[in-house]
């Protein structure tokens, strides 16, 4: 375990708010010990860094995380983050939605296609696994893994594939970059789902109760901000990252506004429908229970009753 400054392990995610905070100066100012940032291409990486004990906190999407606590990774989900940050994206001229007026419908237009997704075990490529075999899909098209977004985008805009699952800021960068468009609201893929958490080793938690706390406070606070002023946020994320302007931030923000830190009934139930998933494609051994994968005592400590997930959605 870490003896000095909390380290925590973030992705490059626009709509976590790790990139806020730390372009902020949060929530440093806020945890007299400081923090380490540790920037991961992936939530699997993530997993392994906490098996080797290089990380107290992290923000991870939950399946990868579950995944790591099956095999014994000492780590919980403490809080939530956002919601439903899956989407599905297609060329221009793809049947989107309402046009195509079911699911099955929109994912049947891909028969004997090309569809790409983020690593194998991503929330991502579970979800696309799970509707694959919903709806008969499954063997009937090509499934390609990416480590990285933009090769994902390369692929798209090359005509290597036809398809998309992944995150909203994929689906700006193929809506600006690769002729790509929306195929359906990101909530009908699968309602709810827990889009990323942040898990602590539990070992961080026994001995730094107070000081994840406090971070668990700034962390909604920044939630709260992409939630109602996404405008402000977007200027200060695309200010500190600096490879892209702040519509670019501000589009990806705006395609599932579904930001709390709350850990509320849905999130858990969605994703102990995730659990059951898993389990029957092959990813789990076996169900988790929901104490295996949660500890709420911190969050509900520093949020009070309710969530946000649902504010402001048009």
């Amino acid at each position: 375990m870490s003896t000095g400054a909390p380290r925590i392990g973030h992705l490059s995610t626009f709509y976590h708010t790790a990139l806020l905070l730390m372009a902020r100066g949060e929530p440093a100012r806020s945890l007299p010990s400081g923090i380490e940032w540790k920037l991961f291409p992936t939530g699997p990486a993530i997993v392994e860094a906490f098996e080797r004990q290089e990380l107290d906190l992290a923000y991870i999407g939950l399946p990868p995380a579950i995944i790591g606590m099956e095999r014994g990774v000492p780590v919980k989900c403490i809080a939530g983050g956002h919601t439903e940050g899956t989407i599905m994206a297609g060329r221009r001229g793809s049947l989107k939605y309402p046009e195509a007026g079911s699911l099955s419908e929109l994912m049947g237009q891909f028969r004997g296609k090309r569809i790409g997704v983020p690593g194998s075990g991503s929330i991502h490529d579970v979800i696309l696994s799970y509707l694959l075999k919903k709806y008969g899909l499954a063997g009937d098209l090509e499934v390609i893994n990416f480590r990285w977004a933009d090769d994902i985008t390369e692929a798209m805009a090359s005509g290597g594939i036809d398809a998309a699952f992944g995150t909203p800021a994929l689906a700006v960068a193929l809506m600006r970059y690769a002729g790509g468009q929306l195929l359906c609201p990101a909530g009908m893929l699968w309602p709810n789902n827990p889009s990323y958490g942040i898990v602590a080793h539990t070992g961080f938690l026994k001995e730094k109760s107070g000081l994840v706390e406090r971070f668990l406070s700034v962390h909604e606070e920044a939630d709260e901000m992409l939630r109602t002023r996404p405008g402000e946020a977007a200027e200060i994320i695309s200010g500190y990252v600096g490879i892209v302007d702040s519509d670019f931030v501000l589009d990806t923000l705006r395609i599932s506004q579904r930001y709390c830190a709350q850990l509320s009934e849905s999130y858990i139930s969605s994703t102990m429908e995730f659990v059951a998933a898993m389990k029957d494609l092959g990813y789990l051994h076996r169900e988790l229970r929901e104490s295996e994968i949660f500890d709420a005592t911190y969050i509900r400590k520093v949020h009070p009753p309710g969530d946000h997930y649902g504010d402001g959605i048009l």
